[in-house]
């Protein structure tokens, strides 16, 4: 008899986005490593992006358990004057400038709902859960956030019931990006680190996507057994047939794009191609998700408004052949505070596309030693236009020639069936 894991995640398909990725493709794999899912979900909670062609992944006769969940998102879309069925979204997405209400509405999710929006679920999930456990007897429970209120939820089972259990971040807590514009009080501030150290001290094992966080999260608890499992790519969507590559020179990014992910460096090098009328004709900017107002500005200052092609949403699948059939592929790290483990999910499936990426960050970042292991990409820092303009006029003139392409290297270490089986070595290691 297979091993039964437990699995906590707020995101899961019919939702979309890059939270829903990595446990969906993890428990596709999971079943051949000995091991049982079980999920425990949401229903009807606020997610930013629907997929519902994502449930066809699912492996058959999965057992997920959906609880309701209370959610404030109705008080603060009345707040800000948006519609019931307008969407929020997480990372500081602003698709207008932001207001006194938004400023207010932050401070508020900072200092009120701790750990995050969803932490009125903890209660309710802790005693749905308790009854399911007793019926249902899994060998090991993981929660993956954020939201970190899923910790919460594992911490309060474990106390119960004494379940080895793994706390897998898909990002910082303390340590995300965004922690410095939540306008914390000093008492807000102490209540977050509380229970992120509660967490980490208590889990039987501690998982993170990059070395650059495992090492904070070591820095944070004390512990030296932090384990890094990436996120990673899936074969199987590279499957069909290849796509025709775009006749235009298109740079595509997939996925939100905050204002801290705005690439200036990039748009100052295409602001000076685009003086070259011959480049300019063939320049086509794709993005594909939902874009920071900042972004659309940014676009304008350097007259490239004409060249962009923004695409607010596409289901998975769709992505993946935007993603193909582009010549170059934009990844921009959020220039911010401890962003040198900063690894998207959209990095993996870049390589999956097999085309080459644009990466502006820091040199010596975890995103950069990935690149040049698997010779992916070129890194470029956040205000070295003499770099991008040359890699630019270099890849321009290859794509010319129909030579631009890439010949990368030791992908296969990031497939999602590799990275799942690792993870199965830590389930059996802790029961």
């Amino acid at each position: 008899m297979p091993k039964k894991v437990l699995i906590l995640t707020y995101y899961w398909p019919p939702g979309g986005g890059g939270g829903v990725q990595r446990w969906l493709k993890f428990t596709k794999y999971i079943r051949e490593f000995g091991w049982e899912p079980i999920i425990y979900t949401q229903k009807d909670g606020e997610m930013p992006v629907i997929d519902t062609t994502l449930e066809k992944q699912l492996p058959e006769n999965l057992t997920v358990l959906r609880n309701a969940i209370k959610e404030p998102y109705t008080y603060y879309k009345w707040l800000l004057g948006k519609r019931k069925k307008d969407k929020v979204y997480s990372g500081f997405i602003n698709d207008k400038k932001t207001g006194f209400l938004h400023q207010l509405s932050i401070f508020i999710r900072g200092n009120f709902f701790i750990p995050d929006a969803r932490m009125w679920w903890i209660r309710p999930s802790i005693k749905y859960l308790s009854e399911k456990i007793e019926e249902m007897s899994p060998d090991l429970i993981l929660s993956t956030g954020p939201p970190h209120t899923m910790h919460l939820i594992a911490l309060g089972l474990k106390k119960k019931f004494q379940i080895p259990w793994i706390a897998d971040f898909r990002d910082p807590w303390t340590k995300i990006d965004f922690y410095e514009q939540l306008h914390l009080t000093q008492w807000g501030d102490k209540k977050h680190k509380k229970l992120e150290l509660e967490v980490l001290s208590n889990a039987d094992k501690v998982v993170t996507v990059s070395q650059s966080w495992a090492n904070d999260f070591a820095d944070i608890s004390g512990r030296n057994d932090i384990e890094v499992i990436h996120n990673g790519y899936d074969p199987a969507d590279f499957l069909n047939e290849m796509n025709q590559i775009d006749k235009s020179f298109s740079i595509c990014h997939v996925g939100s794009m905050n204002k801290d992910r705005n690439p200036i460096v990039l748009w100052e090098a295409l602001k000076t191609m685009c003086e070259n009328s011959g480049f300019a004709e063939k320049l086509n900017i794709k993005l594909i998700g939902q874009i920071d107002n900042s972004i659309i500005k940014s676009l304008e200052d350097y007259d490239l408004s004409p060249y962009l092609n923004h695409i607010p949403q596409l289901p998975h699948h769709e992505a993946i052949k935007e993603m193909r059939a582009s010549q170059l592929l934009l990844l921009p790290i959020n220039n911010t505070p401890n962003l040198g483990g900063v690894l998207p999910g959209k990095l993996y499936e870049y390589m999956g596309a097999q085309r080459p990426i644009i990466c502006i960050a820091p040199p010596g970042c975890d995103a950069e030693h990935i690149l040049k292991k698997t010779n992916s990409g070129e890194v470029i820092g956040y205000s070295d236009t003499d770099k991008m303009l040359k890699n630019l006029q270099l890849w321009f003139q290859k794509y010319s020639s129909n030579s631009l392409e890439l010949k990368s290297e030791s992908i296969e270490e990031f497939s999602r069936k590799t990275l799942i089986g690792k993870y199965c070595e830590i389930f059996n290691a802790i029961t």
